[in-house]
């Protein structure tokens, strides 16, 4: 059975959707003004793999994901620049420009990722017509004000504001962030609509009942989820940063404009932190995925690394731990090309026995991955499987495909690495100085093939070679 911790009620449930066997899914996109950092990109990949577990146990899935050109200021108190306009003084272009150029680059780091696409992209700018008919729903219903810079949404009416705060050190932390907008009536109300500032003109405003500016960024996914997904729909998640301000606000307008439950279950992804905090691009601490690949990673390295730690538990990250995850995919990688090889049909002897361990590694693959997404013991599982002599390889190749289904490292796509003669002649020469008990020569030629991104493994049926990444 599916179990997922929901940040609405602060515990795991059974997850029961709305329609039988199918799932709305509904997760922030990014704000296309910069590239995103791994600390983002983790949060992608946790959405990835949820989606992955729902398909791998039955479920059709509708996945929505907003990309968000417009609205998203610089502060959360809705204060400061507009991100795309800020990037596009930066970079000398227009706002659509810079939309346009980092929508593909996030496009590219989820390929690299293996990232699925979600089914629906939205961008913000092509619903300001439906954002603008759910400020007049709440207008209408007495839930909103206009001051100097805006239209804002008065949370006092509403009384299950910050349903998504655990505790009283929530909400401070959360009107430390938002309380500087003078004018408010209350710390935690937010803009719906914000005017474009006196004497100037924004690349990206729109005529409004209120005046000519621009929307919030809490109305965006709103408008977006209810449009692909109807209300209530089945998950909504983001990044844990998102528990204080922005999810509060999405359920605020939901709830006040529909009287109905916005999303029924709310998963949220933990932090990347180096060792000076968490990865932001206001701390000026970012690592894109680009730096990576330029240092050699494979980019699904940095995924395996995510596998490695549950998504609700921080992630430290370093270039060394990265390594460890490079070194650990790499041998995934030399083991499936052996298994692959080595393939063959079970010995019907003792078929009865293999199916039942079989079966015993999909049934605790499975409840591992429906266990709120536990992907480090589903890894742990598949090195146990790997190592476990009494299953054949052509079991284990079957049973590490199935789950690279969730793992999403393409496994299926391993082919037998083709090792340069030179190389091969090398391992020859090495064998002979290991024959004749020449230690000192057998070691200076290894480190020669090492160089040449190559490991030697001494076994019982000879040196092998394993390809490696430096």
């Amino acid at each position: 059975m599916l179990r997922f911790y929901n940040t609405l009620f602060r515990k795991k449930q059974a997850f029961k959707p709305l329609k039988t066997k199918k799932a709305g899914l509904y997760t922030c996109g990014p704000t296309v003004y910069w590239f995103a950092h791994i600390g983002n990109l983790r949060t992608y990949i946790f959405e990835d793999i949820l989606k992955k577990v729902l398909e791998y146990s039955g479920y059709k899935v509708k996945h929505v994901m907003n990309i968000t050109d417009v609205g998203h200021l610089t502060s959360d108190a809705d204060t400061g620049e507009d991100k795309l306009e800020k990037g596009a003084k930066r970079e000398k272009k227009t706002v659509w420009e810079i939309a346009e150029f980092y929508t593909k680059a996030f496009k590219q780091d989820i390929r690299h990722l293996n990232i699925k696409p979600p089914d629906i992209w939205i961008k913000a700018t092509d619903t300001i017509k439906d954002q603008l008919n759910l400020i007049k729903i709440l207008e209408k219903k007495g839930f909103t004000y206009k001051i100097s810079d805006g239209v804002y949404f008065d949370t006092s009416k509403l009384k299950t504001y910050g349903r998504l705060w655990k505790s009283k050190k929530r909400q401070v932390k959360t009107r430390a962030r938002v309380e500087i907008v003078v004018g408010k009536k209350n710390p935690f109300d937010f803009a719906l609509w914000k005017f474009s500032p006196k004497g100037t003109k924004r690349q990206m405003e729109w005529k409004s009942p209120w005046g000519i500016g621009f929307p919030g960024w809490h109305t965006e996914c709103v408008v977006m989820g209810i449009k692909n997904l109807g209300i209530p729909f089945d998950i909504h998640c983001g990044g844990i940063d998102h528990i204080s301000v922005h999810h509060p606000n999405e359920i605020a307008q939901a709830e006040a404009a529909y009287g109905k439950v916005f999303a029924r279950y709310w998963l949220h992804g933990e932090f990347l932190i180096l060792n000076k905090g968490k990865m932001a691009k206001s701390e000026g601490n970012i690592i894109i995925l680009e730096n990576l690949i330029k240092k050699r990673f494979n980019p699904l390295a940095y995924r395996y690394l995510c596998l490695g730690a549950h998504y609700r538990s921080k992630l430290c990250f370093s270039l060394n731990a990265l390594k460890g995850a490079q070194n650990s995919l790499d041998n995934l990688y030399q083991k499936i090309t052996e298994l692959a090889e080595n393939s063959s049909p079970s010995n019907s002897k003792h078929y009865e026995n293999i199916s039942r361990s079989v079966k015993d590694y999909q049934e605790r693959f499975l409840g591992f991955i429906q266990d709120d997404l536990d992907m480090p013991k589903a890894l742990a599982l598949s090195w146990k499987l790997i190592k476990d002599k009494k299953i054949p390889s052509q079991e284990k190749y079957k049973l590490l495909m199935d789950f690279d289904r969730v793992f999403g490292l393409n496994l299926s796509q391993i082919k037998k690495i083709k090792i340069p003669e030179k190389i091969r002649e090398l391992v020859e020469e090495r064998e002979q100085y290991r024959k004749q008990k020449n230690w000192q020569k057998a070691d200076e030629i290894r480190q020669k093939i090492k160089k040449q991104g190559y490991i030697v493994e001494d076994t019982e049926k000879g040196a092998k070679l394993k390809k490696f990444s430096t």
